[in-house]
């Protein structure tokens, strides 16, 4: 039996729920069928197949873990892990009306939300979702709240506000993928299905403000997911998690190397003590950048409580969930700019004009993301970078087990 073929090494037989079976995603090698294979294995419950990515979402026997790994079409098994979905001053905190002001605004650019779904009757957000699906069952409404106070942050127009509680890109088109339930969580094969049905629809940008609470390398099955429709053209944007301040705390999907990770930061500046720090668990630099997280009001969905509520429109919540679509609005102001920008020059513009903070970059990643600065790289009009204000901090010990974002605190949860 070829072990190595389990993610890190886990003992899923200890995961098995109390019939015996255990949730797992399949990876198999591309060419092989993977239908005809999953079909010939005994004591297995084909959950969902993949178009684009060579997985399968299966519950097996604990019996039957044995046959997938002594299949030499499959090349690993992870567990089915469950995740959790983890504005007026932040707006302006990175220099957006800045880019407002010189003609983008996200027009056109279409943004997939991957969450617990979005109202569609916001007044902020309506008219503007081309396209929505639920993998829940529960159906298409937002009935937590998480995914719609996201939509708005990266894209919400400010109607019902008066323009006060505007997101980045106010003009960009909205897909929705519900793959949270009203409490929040979903399991890992959903979101997968929701990666893969934003990328049927062409969509240009994705966000992922959710996570699982398992430290992850970037070989779990959402990493490996992310990575792929990455290398496929669309930008990733995905939570670094709020299990700060430890090191080590970078779960999945953040850890995913190709996606762009965010951490949050505070309107003073600093990284907030919640925001998930790096390494990753094979010790690479994450987050890659910060944007504001904490305090951030933005849509409340119809009759939901997340947050501490303001009146029938709005909310007020903190998280890597909140930063997180604040970079997936910036992706889309510089794609209507730039359209060709291809995700790995997109993410490495970011990186490159984000404001250094002087702090430890598991912290910081690159620092500070800022629209103004990105926005002009490109014609070589980059304001000044800002004098730093504090030293380097020192590393801190590893140790810590980690867990995703606004996410955990949970499993894949919002942030």
């Amino acid at each position: 039996m070829d072990s190595g073929k389990v993610w890190r090494g886990m003992d899923l037989a200890a995961l098995a729920a109390p019939g015996g079976e255990v949730a797992v995603i399949v990876g198999y090698h591309p060419t092989a069928d993977r239908a005809a294979r999953a079909r010939d294995l005994k004591g297995v419950t084909i959950h969902r197949h993949y178009r684009r990515l060579p997985f399968v979402a299966m519950r097996v026997s604990v019996g039957g873990l044995q046959w997938l790994q002594d299949d030499p079409s499959v090349e690993r098994i992870w567990p089915d892990l469950p995740v959790r979905a983890l504005l007026d001053k932040a707006v302006p905190f990175i220099h957006t009306p800045e880019v407002w002001a010189l003609g983008s605004t996200g027009k056109g650019v279409r943004v997939a939300i991957v969450d617990t779904g979005i109202d569609a009757n916001h007044p902020d957000l309506a008219g503007r979702i081309v396209a929505s699906t639920d993998l829940t069952g529960e159906g298409p409404h937002d009935g937590h709240g998480h995914g719609t106070h996201v939509a708005g942050i990266a894209a919400g127009s400010g109607a019902a506000s008066g323009g006060r509680y505007r997101g980045v890109a106010p003009e960009a088109l909205l897909y929705a993928a519900k793959v949270l339930g009203a409490d929040g969580s979903g399991a890992t094969s959903t979101v997968i299905a929701g990666l893969e049905w934003a990328a049927d629809q062409q969509v240009q940008v994705i966000n992922l403000s959710l996570g699982s609470a398992e430290s992850s390398d970037g070989t779990d099955a959402l990493s490996v997911a992310c990575n792929t429709l990455v290398e496929q053209g669309i930008v990733v944007c995905v939570a670094a998690g709020n299990e700060g301040p430890g090191n080590y705390t970078i779960g999945s999907p953040g850890a995913a190397e190709q996606a762009i990770t965010i951490g949050a930061c505070t309107l003073q500046g600093g990284v907030a003590s919640f925001s998930s720090r790096g390494p990753t668990a094979d010790d690479r630099v994450k987050p890659d950048l910060l944007c504001p997280g904490v305090n951030i009001t933005s849509c409340r969905a119809a009759g939901t409580r997340m947050g501490a509520v303001l009146d029938d429109y709005y909310t007020t919540a903190s998280g890597t969930s909140m930063a997180t679509p604040f970079a997936t609005g910036l992706a889309a102001l510089l794609l209507e700019a730039n359209p060709g920008l291809r995700p790995a020059e997109l993410k490495e513009r970011l990186k490159r004009t984000a404001i250094d903070l002087r702090l430890n970059p598991y912290d910081q990643g690159a620092g500070q993301a800022d629209a103004l600065r990105a926005f002009k790289d490109e014609a070589g009009q980059q304001p000044p970078v800002e004098p730093p204000t504090e030293p380097p901090a020192e590393k801190t010990p590893a140790g810590c087990l980690a867990l995703p974002a606004t996410l955990l605190k949970g499993l894949i949860r919002k942030p």
